[in-house]
């Protein structure tokens, strides 16, 4: 069972929230716990989930430098999206389908789009609720954080709802195949102890078909099979992982 731990200076009320949300008790820092039993810990600086030797904290400060002009333009998921020459004056809008610690919604954002972002995972959806908050803090991100909205819950029966269909649906599931390849070490190995694979991909696909985008973007392992065996109409590859876009007549 998880414990939610308080460090002196932690905000009380997000303390209550989270020990409320997810039915823990809340201990002191620094409390023995079993070992293998993750705790939750709210400091000064925000939320860190802790599993034995591993930490994991959400903070997309550490992304400002990928976010100059001359590095944005050179992203893969920005060009995929369409967004590598400019958006000519109009405001795109983006649908990240599955968030995770929001690094890739959040380069969509800096690019110019409003983004929604959604995750199902009550914990990471905690994780970057955390983020986002210190992202709209930081003068270097505080522009492109104002651009992500965020919306905790299944993006399924999230994009069946949109109101009006967005540009883009962007798509990074987790699948056993590959785990979110943009955290690496202890980092990785605590989100893949989170996430939980994606239970149909047809299903995630046809969501985001019937939202009526402008095109669906979708990251893959370079050599990895198309989500749910559907050709793209092109796709844009980098060292590690590569970008299948399926493009719609509007």
């Amino acid at each position: 069972m998880m414990k939610l731990a308080a460090e002196e200076g932690a905000d009380p009320f997000l303390v209550r929230r989270l020990s409320e949300k997810f039915c823990i008790p809340v201990i002191q820092a620094g409390q023995a716990v079993p070992d293998g039993e993750p705790v939750l810990l709210i400091d000064r600086e925000g939320l860190t989930l802790i599993s034995g030797s591993l930490r994991l904290r959400a903070d997309l400060t550490g992304m400002a430098r990928r976010l100059k002009p001359h590095a944005l333009r050179g992203e893969l998921l920005v060009r995929a999206a369409g967004l590598g020459k400019g958006n000519g004056g109009k405001t795109i809008t983006a649908v990240d389908a599955t968030a995770g610690l929001g690094e890739d919604a959040l380069l969509l954002a800096a690019a110019g789009c409003e983004v929604l972002l959604f995750e199902r995972d009550p914990l990471i959806a905690e994780l970057l609720r955390d983020a986002l908050r210190k992202a709209a803090l930081s003068d270097g991100l505080r522009d492109a954080a104002e651009r992500m909205h965020f919306r905790e819950g299944d993006s399924l029966r999230g994009l069946s709802e949109l109101e009006t269909p967005p540009d883009v649906v962007y798509l990074d599931p987790m699948f056993p195949e590959r785990r979110k390849s943009g955290l690496v070490g202890k980092k990785l190995q605590l989100f893949q102890m989170l996430e939980r694979p994606c239970p149909d991909e047809a299903e995630l696909f046809e969501a985001a078909v019937k939202a009526c985008p402008g095109r669906i973007v979708v990251k893959r392992p370079l050599k990895g099979p198309h989500l749910d065996g559907r050709k793209p109409s092109w796709s844009l590859g980098g060292k590690a992982v590569r970008f299948d876009v399926y493009s719609f007549p509007r």
